[in-house]
């Protein structure tokens, strides 16, 4: 009992939007983790197909609940970072689930056995309507900081940084549309030199689909974003250089299931 009491509070933020099909299962995975000191926040954007009524189903168990109209992704994200009051926040969206109950826990024991201000893993990408059926697993350990400038990064549904980071650093900006999540990990680890530990394991399962996830018109902006971000930070690159990495993304969609 004493070591569970001295264990740093999590708060673990999701945003949504008109996500009743999905919500269910995102906070599912939240309450059903192991670790025993988590701030369970809800930031929705004025949903009005059901969400709102399924996430009060849950009151009892969410530390904060807020529906209102907002200015998109980020700033739902920025809403829920200034709400917690843990020691380290994480991120999850309403698409996605933890892969298991032991997830956040094994994180944050690596994180603290590292002593690293932050921590992030691998996710497996599954179908948007058939939430088994493996399409990709993203390696996350094949990221450096070095490879920002081709455009890779940690998986962001897996990274946990401490609060006290965000306070330094500023929220995620609302500049960029579908590309803040990367500027702000290039803000974290390559500007501002926060440490890190990987955790080789898939703690993510993540419907595809999503705003990073959505075809070519979206893989442009985000590329577009991307070369943005890091000239902002004095990384070097260009779009072609993204283009480089096309090779190691195909390579993810062979035999996904090789691990889960």
């Amino acid at each position: 009992m004493q070591q569970a009491r001295q264990l740093p509070k999590v708060s673990i933020v999701t945003v949504c939007f008109n996500s009743a099909r999905t919500i269910r299962d995102s906070i599912e995975s939240v309450l059903r983790q192991e670790y025993p000191h988590i701030e369970y926040i809800v930031i929705d954007g004025g949903s009005t197909d059901g969400t709102v009524e399924i996430v009060r189903g849950y009151a009892n168990r969410i530390a904060v609940f807020v529906s209102e109209r907002d200015r998109g992704i980020y700033d739902a994200m920025n809403k829920g970072i200034r709400s917690a009051s843990g020691d380290i926040v994480g991120m999850l969206n309403s698409d996605d689930v933890y892969a298991d109950a032991r997830a956040v826990g094994d994180l944050i024991a690596a994180m603290q056995a590292a002593q690293a201000d932050s921590v992030f893993a691998d996710v497996v990408f599954v179908d948007g309507t058939d939430p088994q059926r493996v399409v990709r697993y993203y390696d996350s350990g094949r990221w450096r900081p070095s490879r920002f400038r081709f455009g890779w990064m940690p998986a962001h549904p897996t990274f946990f940084v401490k609060r006290d980071w965000y306070e330094r650093l500023g929220l995620y900006s609302l500049d960029y549309r579908i590309a803040a999540d990367f500027e702000m990990l290039v803000r974290l680890l390559h500007k501002a030199q926060a440490t890190y530990v990987y955790v080789p394991r898939a703690m993510v399962r993540m419907r595809t689909g999503g705003a990073s996830t959505g075809g070519l018109k979206q893989s442009w902006l985000l590329n577009r974003e991307i070369v943005k971000a890091c000239r902002v930070h004095g990384i070097r690159t260009a779009l072609p250089l993204l283009l480089l990495k096309l090779p190691l993304k195909l390579l993810e969609l062979v035999r996904p299931e090789r691990r889960q």
